[in-house]
């Protein structure tokens, strides 16, 4: 059988090879959930990496784990006599050098961390590479479709689901204040928000403190605005300055 002709192409479509796809993509889409529902875990509780992070990196990771179950429909049947190395070692160098190119796109000011799914994104879109590359071409379509799909409307989804949205706060008290733990949980509490466990760092400069915490809203419905949360603070004695801001911890 020649390279390029019909007959070759044929092959990536016949019957054998499209329910090879679609058993792949049965794994695609069961890894998806799975990974959904791990990060709304963790979007419910205010952090950066939330469902469509984890939804695609799962998928991707399932995407260039299954197709090594399949060889024979590799490169169209073909793989004995075009690839005489083994084609998984030069996954694991791809996998490892977009890896990289991902960490570049993550930024992380303050409290705020960006760029995640992104990265995300850009690693499944190596795994899509690897489907197309080896001949897997309906199971690479399938994860396109599902990873801008989740891209596009995974947000919309996390939006309509209970959550718990999480403020950085930047507290600095006159000279004379003294807060304790307990005067600033029962502050914040008032607003809508509890303290982060473990996110409490205290800074003693010239008699003056300053505190600086996340706090996490009790539900979607309860955290008050930053503007609400704002004046409140203002109106305070002994709170001499604040910085509130968004916090995706």
């Amino acid at each position: 059988m020649q390279i390029m002709s019909l007959e070759w192409m044929a092959t990536f479509w016949s019957g054998p090879a499209v329910a090879a796809n679609m058993a792949v993509f049965l794994n695609l889409f069961g890894a998806l959930l799975l990974g959904l529902v791990v990060g709304y875990e963790r979007s419910y509780h205010g952090r950066a990496a939330g469902m469509r992070t984890y939804g695609i990196v799962c998928m991707a990771s399932a995407a260039l784990t299954v197709f090594a179950g399949y060889p024979q429909f590799w490169y169209g049947g073909m793989s004995a006599t075009t690839a005489p190395v083994d084609p998984t070692r030069v996954v694991q160098g791809i996998v490892t050098g977009v890896g990289f190119l991902g960490a570049g796109v993550i930024m992380k000011e303050g409290l705020n961390i960006s760029g995640l799914t992104t990265a995300a994104s850009i690693w499944a879109s190596s795994a899509i590479g690897v489907l197309v590359g080896v001949g897997l071409y309906s199971a690479a379509v399938l994860l396109t479709g599902l990873s801008a799909a989740l891209m596009m409307w995974g947000s919309h989804i996390e939006s309509r689901l209970p959550s718990r949205h999480a403020i950085g706060i930047q507290l600095r008290f006159s000279p004379e204040q003294h807060p304790d733990e307990a005067w600033v949980s029962q502050l914040i509490n008032a607003c809508g928000y509890e303290l982060a466990r473990g996110s409490i760092s205290i800074n003693v400069e010239q008699g003056r403190s300053d505190w600086r915490f996340v706090a996490v809203a009790f539900d979607r419905t309860h955290g008050a605005s930053l503007p609400s949360l704002a004046a409140t603070l203002a109106a305070q004695a002994g709170i001499d300055r604040f910085q509130l801001s968004h916090a995706r911890n």
